[in-house]
């Protein structure tokens, strides 16, 4: 059996179900504190304990971990989000057991062949992973998510044996993000700008673009090492990893980083000043101009063709 830890209902979950289900075994799920609407696998387990009702991550591994020693699963799939990434981490170390993270395809077997992303997307690694179970993430965006499958799972619900140091570190508290309107990962389209900008004000332009298109703001590292855009708004591998229908790119340069998180983007148009920008090799579409200019061009034309 492939053992599914489950974070929250949404297209992440449902690309590690899908990511799981090539590996030809029956399916189980893992859910911590709340019971989460998941169709397609045979049994949902569900910790409960009091410390689940906010993100704890040593303690959902600890759990993890009993339900692995109990089920012996031949492998246990997350999504490969931050807390994904982190509970599986947890687990691989209190196992003593190695942990591929970020894969995007496998074949089964004992050792299981694993495709996985390493360096910020710049290469794929191939690899054996070997263990009693074998403990993977599934890279975000890199396979398909199915659509919810029918049928309502078994549920059982446990409750683990938990230290103090398993309860010691939790989300205490959430800060939303400020800005409105479509958030970075739900938007279709997805407006970025880098050090090109010029300045905060810069991002006035770009704010415009975006709200035409019903997009949303992004933006890279650079300007919010700046301290031009909250980190909110960072598209790359330290930020948010995105997959709109569109990415417009406007100066930025294109740094594997960067680029690590948007890979998920179907098309991907670059505004540039540099016609050598690394970028333009991943672009769909080019521009070689300032974003200055080229920007509001853009919002001027989409204005006329609607008419206001």
């Amino acid at each position: 059996m492939v053992v599914v830890y489950v974070e929250e209902p949404g297209d992440l979950t449902q690309q590690a179900l899908a990511f799981a289900r090539t590996l030809g075994e029956p399916l189980h799920a893992f859910a911590a504190g709340e019971a989460v609407p998941i169709g397609g696998v045979e049994t949902l387990y569900i910790a409960e304990d009091d410390v689940f009702s906010a993100h704890a991550p040593a303690a959902i591994a600890q759990a993890l971990v009993e339900l692995v020693e109990r089920l012996s699963p031949s492998a246990v799939v997350a999504a490969g989000s931050d807390r994904g990434n982190v509970v599986l981490a947890h687990v691989a170390a209190k196992l003593d057991l190695p942990f591929a993270a970020n894969c995007t395809a496998a074949t089964p077997g004992d050792p299981l062949f694993v495709t996985r992303v390493r360096w910020g997307g710049s290469l794929l690694e191939e690899a054996r992973l070997h263990g009693a179970a074998k403990l993977l993430t599934v890279q975000p965006h890199a396979v398909a998510a199915e659509e919810q499958a029918a049928g309502e799972p078994a549920v059982e619900r446990f409750t683990p044996a938990l230290s103090e140091a398993d309860r010691l570190v939790r989300v205490v508290d959430r800060v939303p993000a400020a800005t409105g309107g479509v958030s970075l990962t739900d938007a279709k389209v997805v407006v970025s700008a880098g050090r090109g900008a010029g300045s905060p004000e810069g991002f006035g332009i770009i704010e415009e673009l975006a709200e035409l298109l019903d997009g949303a703001v992004g933006c890279s590292r650079a300007v919010t090492m700046a301290g031009w855009r909250p980190h909110t708004d960072q598209v790359g591998q330290t930020g948010t990893k995105i997959a709109p229908d569109l990415y417009i790119a406007c100066g930025i340069s294109g740094a594997t980083q960067h680029m690590a998180g948007c890979k998920g983007a179907k098309a991907i148009l670059a505004v540039n000043t540099d016609p050598e920008a690394p970028i333009l090799a991943s672009a769909d579409y080019a521009v070689i101009g300032d974003l200055h200019e080229v920007v509001p061009a853009i919002s001027t034309e989409l204005r006329k063709a609607r008419g206001t």
